[in-house]
């Protein structure tokens, strides 16, 4: 009787201590996460500057549009100048590659503090753009008049690995499946992409668009989009990881197609100062905008992008003054303006 009350009181203390740690392990895995720093979960935004200066910028939009922060980089590095030309931003775990174009050179921040790490500048010459593929980065080089090339580097250390040099355009690199797509025109000249194989890091294919040309590709669900314009029509190419175009919509009416998104299988992209979307499955060109933003000379419809349901957009102003940011709905009303830096060029979700 005793051996059985002892085994039986011994049970219930193993029952309840089992029960007490599942608990715990319960409430533990239900508290919060510490945010990773004052700029997780919102928009980063690229400002350019002013050609020929360290005026290119950083800002920051919270999730909700309640907060807009400007110069970032300045405010995290002990007010140090970001450099000439912000391109663009590309994000690989936790950090954020800043392309500065007419500095030479990639400063590499936490993507949440924004406090600088490192500094590329090997075989870095009018640098534009940056995409990731396994174990290497990807820079498309383009100096005016001069060199055009894509820098390969090794993600664990930021080594050089090499270059794959084109004669026509370096610009917009994305990646898609185990190959690299980069865009060879620029300004909307030019109507070539190359395709690299990222395993081998060399050129597999030139793909040639048999119509219009070619003003962006982004990279969806697999595979690469790119938008092509002539005075009249513009053109989506669907173009897969064998470098084959299987679809192609004829936007007819539609001129000077650019500013490429997609968003949970929308189309979104702009015609000079008008904004269309349509289904990425549709073959009906839409006949209505979505809306209409105010013509401003080389400036109107700058930045253009596509983030949680969320379109944001930027008017530069002709580089004379800060730019202007108008946030709208998908359906196209005005959700929120601000004020951010210089020649604002693009919104990143962080």
């Amino acid at each position: 009787m005793k051996t059985k009350k002892l085994l039986s009181l011994a049970a219930a203390a193993i029952l309840l201590f089992s029960t007490s740690c599942r608990n715990d392990e319960e409430i533990y895995t239900e508290l919060p996460t510490s945010p990773k720093g004052a700029y997780e979960n919102g928009i980063l935004i690229s400002n350019e500057g002013n050609f020929g200066t360290p005026s290119g910028t950083a800002s920051y939009i919270s999730k909700d549009l309640g907060t807009v922060q400007n110069n970032i980089y300045a405010a995290n590095n002990s007010g140090a100048n970001l450099g000439d030309i912000f391109q663009s931003i590309a994000f690989n775990g936790d950090n954020a590659y800043l392309v500065l174009n007419n500095s030479n050179k990639i400063e590499i921040v936490n993507r949440y503090t924004f406090k600088k790490t490192a500094t590329l500048t090997q075989e870095i010459n009018q640098p534009r753009y940056i995409a990731f593929n396994g174990n290497y980065t990807y820079v498309s080089n383009d100096k005016y008049l001069g060199a055009k090339y894509l820098s390969i580097y090794n993600n664990a250390d930021n080594s050089f690995v090499k270059k794959i040099t084109f004669t026509d355009a370096a610009e917009v690199v994305v990646s898609a499946g185990s190959k690299v797509f980069v865009q060879n025109s620029t300004y909307g000249y030019g109507n070539k992409i190359s395709m690299i194989d990222a395993l081998a890091n060399s050129l597999e294919k030139t793909i040639t668009l048999p119509n219009g040309d070619l003003n962006e590709i982004v990279s969806y669900n697999g595979n690469v989009y790119a938008i092509a314009y002539t005075s009249t029509d513009s053109y989506i190419y669907k173009i897969d990881t064998a470098g084959n175009i299987v679809n192609t919509k004829t936007l007819t009416g539609i001129a000077n197609g650019d500013n490429l998104e997609i968003y949970q299988d929308k189309f979104y992209f702009s015609s000079d100062t008008k904004v269309y979307t349509m289904d990425i499955n549709s073959t009906v060109v839409p006949t209505t905008t979505l809306f209409t933003v105010a013509f401003t000379p080389y400036s109107s419809l700058y930045g253009f992008n596509v983030i949680d349901g969320k379109i944001y957009t930027s008017d530069a102003n002709s580089f004379t003054q800060n730019s202007t940011v108008t946030v709208y709905s998908l359906t196209g009303a005005v959700l929120k303006t601000f004020t951010t830096g210089i020649g604002t060029n693009g919104f990143y979700q962080n």
